[in-house]
């Protein structure tokens, strides 16, 4: 069954939507939708999308061609309206991250999903890894007993110029989301409380909020601390963090790219623990990754009638971190998350 999507926005991010849908025969785009028509035209010219039609007013398109599916590739404080509309529609919807531009809004779309009966789900793209597969995998396997602690460090020098080097947050709102996500896949946790200390380090080429560390109390009494900098020179970590998961019988470090370790208590005798040092293998237990995987696996749930993982009912827990993160650094205090 080949389904029909219509996309909304027309920017760089559609790129990486396009690609891989174009890759499959189970996606018909028959429509384009963004507020600069010749940007939707680029976009038409670019992935060879002669027979989609080109507008400006996503309702009367969506009235005009009934799709199935609504791919919203907005900004985020357009992400409520696009999702609202394409439900009204009956359409299901996938939409780039982070789920909307605040709680508020984020609960309302929420509410609207529900009630409407269709699927609306989110690109967390970095779910979608053999890695972090491998990690969660491990992990499930008991041998690092109970997890009690998560520590994920992100550290990149960006000069992207442009909205972002304007923004307030800009750290926590532009680039946290991936890795509260992670660390909800890793810990099989959800945030009840953070701690988050933000500045702007000397030198720093961004406005506002370009360093964070976060300290987190997760369900099951994990503590998740994040460390984090867009304007870190040098020795940058991988865009998937730096990771090490501490349990009681032993401690796994991912260094974001395929190098998994894990060293397992083996005797407890003297000063410290014998432990065994393992490789963990990575398998292609996923057959699509980063946002084809998230696109591929969307398609597959809609034929099976079942859920999304990046489903926006799951998908709020990793927005609500990102909101307490804000919150908390604001007050200078210690928030909970509800």
């Amino acid at each position: 069954m080949a389904y029909t999507a219509v996309l909304v926005g027309c920017g760089g991010i559609c790129n990486a939507w396009l690609g891989p849908i174009s890759e499959t025969d189970k996606l018909n785009i028959i429509g384009l939708v963004d507020l600069n028509e010749d940007a939707a035209k680029a976009v038409q010219e670019k992935y060879d999308l002669s027979d989609a039609k080109v507008a400006t007013d996503l309702d009367a398109l969506l009235t005009e061609l009934s799709p199935d599916i609504v791919f919203d590739c907005t900004v985020p404080i357009a992400h409520k309206s696009v999702t609202l509309t394409a439900l009204k529609h009956g359409c299901h919807v996938l939409g780039e991250k982070p789920l909307s531009d605040s709680m508020g809004n984020a609960r309302e779309t929420v509410e609207a999903a529900n009630a409407s009966g269709k699927t609306y789900a989110v690109i967390q793209n970095r779910r979608y890894m053999n890695q972090i597969r491998a990690v969660r995998k491990f992990i499930e396997s008991g041998k690092l007993g109970k997890v009690t602690t998560v520590n994920a460090d992100f550290y990149m020098g960006c000069h992207f110029g442009g909205f972002r080097d304007e923004m307030d947050h800009v750290l926590l709102l532009d680039m946290a989301i991936h890795s509260f996500d992670q660390a909800r896949l890793i810990s099989g946790a959800n945030a009840e409380s953070v701690y988050c200390q933000e500045w702007n380090p000397a030198e720093s080429w961004y406005a506002h909020g370009a360093s964070a560390q976060c300290i987190f109390e997760m369900t099951d009494d994990i503590i998740f601390n994040y460390r984090g900098s867009w304007c870190a020179e040098g020795l940058h970590t991988s865009w998937e963090c730096d990771w090490r998961i501490i349990g009681t019988k032993g401690t796994l470090r991912w260094n974001g790219d395929d190098d998994i370790k894990a060293a397992i208590v083996q005797k407890v005798d003297g000063w410290q623990a014998e432990t065994e040092e393992i490789q963990i293998d990575i398998e292609e237990v996923e057959e699509f990754t980063s946002h084809k995987g998230v696109i591929m696996n969307f398609l597959k749930c809609l034929e099976e009638g079942s859920e999304p993982e990046t489903i926006c009912s799951d998908n709020i827990h990793s927005l609500a971190m990102v909101f307490g993160a804000v919150e908390s650094a604001e007050k200078g205090s210690k928030v909970s998350i509800n």
